[in-house]
């Protein structure tokens, strides 16, 4: 029986990410453990899940471009623009930087224009949900309609998500990967 795309990250990344010990997180909030998604998302065998595993998650959502803010977004969004590429479709990926550049162009959005485009932003894992809500404050400021918020790892952002009024999924709960 073969192990599916789902199972094979959820194994990766408690093999590879999860880093047990007091670490404090970028909300501010103190954990006995640190669930470090780059470790993923930048690795060559754990990449090509994390975009087949995300775009799965959300088909229904019908969307034509992905990311969110850096850097944790950036791998994640590029992995979604790899797997669609692979299944024939057209997804383009885009950066969400903190603060829009002082000099170019002065894009606070980099990569392909998302205004008029229906959007998906992305994280690798979210614990207050504060950066993919910064995300979508400024794809809707370029004039995007943000379709919801997909994380690879949920830390507890649902419920802020859902009540900025966005649909929200992760592909694993902290439940999934034995941390609750």
């Amino acid at each position: 029986m073969a192990v599916s795309d789902r199972e094979n990250l959820r194994q990766l990344i408690k093999d590879l990410a999860v880093v047990h010990g007091k670490v404090v997180l970028s909300s501010g909030r103190e954990a006995d453990y640190y669930v470090d998604l780059r470790r993923i998302t930048l690795h060559h065998a754990a990449a090509p899940l994390v975009g087949r595993v995300l775009l799965d998650l959300t088909a229904d959502w019908g969307y034509d471009a992905v990311g969110g803010l850096t850097l944790g977004a950036d791998p994640v969004a590029t992995a979604v623009l790899h797997a669609a590429a692979a299944r024939g479709h057209g997804v383009d990926a885009f950066v969400v930087r903190k603060q829009g550049k002082a000099h170019g162009l002065q894009r606070r959005i980099e990569g392909p224009d998302v205004a008029g485009r229906r959007v998906l932003a992305v994280e690798d894992t979210s614990t207050t949900g504060g950066s993919v809500l910064d995300a979508v404050e400024a794809l809707r400021a370029e004039g995007a309609e943000v379709v919801g918020v997909a994380v690879v790892v949920d830390r507890g952002a649902g419920d802020a998500v859902r009540a900025a009024g966005l649909e929200y999924r992760a592909a694993y709960s902290l439940a999934d990967l034995d941390l609750a």
